[in-house]
């Protein structure tokens, strides 16, 4: 359903459960993040109603969902840590050639947010499915189903405001390039990366 071209390795789960303090707290601000790529959006394209009316309600659910990985944090007797840099993310952005018009701008930021939405997604189903921890496994049951929600949300919008052959086309591109890069990272105890 999700379209990725190379699933997490399930051993990824394993290093999660030696990290958990550090996992909760990249996940942490992964929902900060996407709180604010939404609120970016708007920012950026006020005049698109439908997709600012979308990003409103996302950047609250992004930050209720920051909220409760913070409250997991808290829960267990540790302290929201520093942001880390999002290697992922990082790599992910180098993919689309900077310039453009600005619809093909918002075009790519509409693919870059439904892939990192469509990964989290991914991660989220195999902690369900894997981890030991039976109140995170609930936990990330009830998250996938958001991020799924999210997924497509942002791949609809990067068809409605981008020509759908070449959003398809670019999509597809996205894909490939980001299973590369889960070839060389993947392997640590972030949600992405």
């Amino acid at each position: 359903m999700l379209g990725l071209k190379l699933p997490t390795d399930p051993r990824w789960v394993n290093i999660v459960e030696k990290n958990i303090q550090e996992i909760l707290t990249d996940h942490a601000y992964c929902e900060q993040k996407a709180a604010s790529t939404a609120i970016s959006l708007i920012i950026g394209f006020p005049e698109k109603s439908e997709l600012v009316k979308e990003m409103t309600a996302l950047a609250r659910e992004e930050m209720g969902h920051f909220n409760m990985v913070h409250d997991k944090i808290l829960k267990r007797g540790w302290v929201l840590g520093r942001e880390r840099k999002d290697e992922y993310v990082i790599q992910l952005m180098k993919f689309f050639p900077k310039g453009g018009s600005r619809d093909t701008h918002l075009v790519h930021k509409l693919l870059y947010a439904a892939l990192i939405e469509a990964r989290s997604c991914e991660r989220f189903r195999l902690l369900s499915e894997e981890i030991d921890d039976e109140e995170l496994s609930e936990f990330y049951r009830n998250l996938m189903v958001s991020e799924a929600n999210h997924y497509t949300m942002f791949l609809k919008f990067a068809r409605k405001y981008g020509n759908k052959t070449e959003v398809d086309k670019k999509w597809d591109d996205l894909l490939e390039y980001e299973a590369q890069l889960m070839r060389d990272l993947g392997k640590k105890e972030t949600m992405h990366g």
